[in-house]
């Protein structure tokens, strides 16, 4: 079965020394290697990039977001019928974001029903479930 891997998965990877940056990268890892089944969306690609050239750092962005895109030779685009359907669930769970309503709509479109993410705000969609990347 396939998972879907949120935007924290690679900035962990990719940032500052902290517990989760050599789980994450052996996540993205095995990923590379065909050991993990895994995919991401065009709009988690967006979000690191959005992050990245946020803190001025447009040449990370960049080699970051190509890097992370050529990945995953399925990545999810974002479609009409995502986005309204992303709406349906910020309606449905109050405080979820829009990028992780967005996330949950583009998943389920996909058949894709686990996510590997740190954000606990994807426990509260019961539709789908959260795998922490030291999980895994």
């Amino acid at each position: 079965m396939r998972i879907f891997l949120d935007a924290n998965v690679f900035l962990y990877a990719a940032g500052a020394a902290h517990p989760l940056k050599a789980v994450c990268g052996k996540l993205l890892d095995r990923v590379a290697h065909g050991s993990l089944n895994a995919t991401t969306s065009v709009e988690v690609i967006q979000e690191i990039l959005h992050v990245y050239s946020r803190r001025g750092s447009i040449p990370v962005a960049v080699a970051l977001g190509v890097r992370s895109a050529m990945l995953f030779p399925d990545l999810l685009p974002i479609t009409r019928e995502n986005v309204m359907a992303a709406c349906q669930w910020m309606v449905r769970h109050p405080g979820l974001s829009s990028r992780d309503a967005i996330h949950v709509a583009t998943m389920l479109a996909n058949s894709i029903t686990r996510i590997v993410s740190t954000d606990t705000d994807f426990d509260r969609v019961k539709e789908i479930e959260r795998i922490p990347p030291e999980a895994l």
